[in-house]
């Protein structure tokens, strides 16, 4: 699973542009056409989108969403010089969107057979007794105090969920949910369950699954999710839809949200990179304005084992195409959302609490972590183990059936820290984004740096040393940030 990244949305539908106009003497040359591309046009910081938009539709554009809180607007076109053509007085930067969607890190699911469902017990979830990691985080005793509000309701930017989970029909904020794939929002019931992906389905579980004698539960049952559907039927997310989400999360009253993805096909965006800059801008206006508005934004490490505190190196990027090597890389390159300012980062630990041979990691970029799974630490890497990933609801994207199943990922560790949350929001209303933030690092439980070279999975396919790393720091340090979050020292 090295060098693994997050999918990307897909893009709205086409303008079309008209043939050229009839001059004295006869019809002009028809102007040269394109592919119908999406462009993300940005006005100055603090401005107005009044210029930005007239010069989109001088340069043969059409405006198909307008964020004029962030003044970001979202254009296609099938000029092919449309983004020379649109710069100018009232646009800051433009870049295509186009090669720029990001795969998501599905990871395999592996389905529970109704066999294996085990016996009921003290918390009428007959499945509970395999969630390892709801013990790990104390989770029933925190529930004894305070299972969530269905006051808090938090974001699930992924690839929707399914309405019809008994585990989670009754947990979603239905009036609060939308796809954003292409930019653009629909809010009909159809455009926001999943369509080829169950992975919002299952972090959505790992969140808020009810407590109802069916299933598995989540760690904040009380509370609600919405499913903010940013992921297209290919298995894509554009940055175009992230920044939807974000939005839409913001204006719509969501106190946290979870983004178990990254945004940029490359694992690093890179600000100085002429065409990767404008997609930095404009998500981090969106993740500022969404902060502004009382949003934190949770977001996964990325399952590279990958140094983050250290960029030397990207050999795994573009994953939408072949691989290249981007050598001397600096700090200008950051992993995209986990990396913004103010959004909480997590890493992944296994059922022993050791950092996933799989989660990348860094001092001062990890803040916090959870259970993510790991199915080769009891085998030192060699074969895995399924009941060592993470249970939660699934949906088949082939029966179209509702069911459970296991993943593994910091995809999965994320919805962990998104759920404390949410439950330290129900016992403890009113923290702002930055307050929440220190609040789940000062109740996480501190993990220490392995000595020397880390290696939990020498005996792995992918090599002896394939997933080495190395801590850095104390009592916070690069595996474990603050520590492993803790849903009863959220809520007590």
């Amino acid at each position: 699973m090295k060098n693994l990244r997050r999918k990307t949305l897909a893009a709205a539908s086409a303008a079309t542009l008209g043939a050229g106009l009839a001059l004295a003497g006869g019809l002009a040359p028809a102007a040269a056409v394109g592919p119908d591309t999406t462009f993300l046009v940005l006005a100055p910081q603090g401005g107005k989108t009044d210029k930005a938009a007239a010069r989109v539709a001088a340069a043969k554009g059409t405006v198909v969403a307008s964020y004029g809180q962030i003044g970001v607007l979202v254009a296609r076109s099938t000029n092919p010089n449309f983004a020379t053509e649109v710069a100018g007085a009232g646009v800051e930067s433009v870049a295509s969107t186009a090669g720029l969607g990001t795969a998501l890190d599905e990871g395999e699911t592996v389905e529970v057979a109704a066999a294996d469902i085990a016996a009921v017990d003290p918390t009428k979830e007959p499945l509970y007794g395999q969630q390892w990691d709801m013990d790990m985080i104390h989770v029933p005793q925190a529930h004894a105090v305070n299972a969530g509000s269905p006051d808090v309701v938090v974001g699930v930017l992924d690839s929707g969920i399914s309405s019809s989970h008994p585990d989670l029909a009754t947990q979603i904020a239905k009036d609060k949910s939308t796809s954003c794939i292409g930019g653009v929002t629909d809010t009909a019931e159809a455009a926001w369950n999943p369509t080829t992906s169950d992975h919002g389905t299952h972090v959505a579980g790992t969140i808020a699954a009810a407590v109802n004698g069916v299933g598995v539960t989540g760690i904040a049952p009380g509370a609600k999710v919405a499913a903010v559907k940013v992921v297209d039927n290919d298995g894509y997310i554009y940055p175009e839809a992230a920044v939807c989400g974000f939005l839409w999360a913001a204006d719509h009253g969501m106190q946290v949200t979870n983004n178990s993805y990254y945004i940029d096909p490359w694992e690093l965006n890179c600000r100085n990179d002429a065409r990767q800059r404008p997609v930095w801008q404009a998500v981090q206006r969106a993740i500022r304005y969404s902060q502004s508005k009382g949003v934190l934004n949770v977001a996964s490490a990325g399952n590279s084992n990958y140094d983050l505190a250290h960029k030397i190196t990207d050999t795994g990027s573009p994953n939408n195409g072949k691989p290249e090597n981007r050598e001397d890389l600096t700090n200008a390159c950051l992993d995209l959302p986990a990396e913004v300012p103010g959004v909480v980062t997590v890493g992944a630990v296994g059922p022993t609490g050791q950092k996933s041979y799989y989660s990348s990691y860094g001092q001062g970029v990890i803040d916090v972590t959870a259970p993510g799974g790991d199915s080769r630490i009891r085998t030192q890497g060699a074969t895995p183990t399924t009941t060592d990933q993470i249970l939660s609801t699934t949906w088949d994207k082939n029966t179209k059936a509702n069911g459970w199943g296991y993943k593994q990922g910091t995809s999965m560790s994320g919805p962990h820290a998104a759920g404390v949350a949410a439950l330290a929001l129900s016992a403890h209303p009113g923290m702002t984004p930055g307050q929440l933030a220190s609040f789940l690092e000062r109740t996480a439980v501190a993990g220490s740096c392995p000595q020397g070279v880390y290696n939990p999975a020498p005996l792995h396919p992918d090599g002896p040393h394939a997933w080495d790393a190395t801590c850095s720091g104390g009592a916070r340090n690069g595996f474990y940030g603050a520590g492993i979050v803790d849903a009863y020292n959220a809520v007590k």
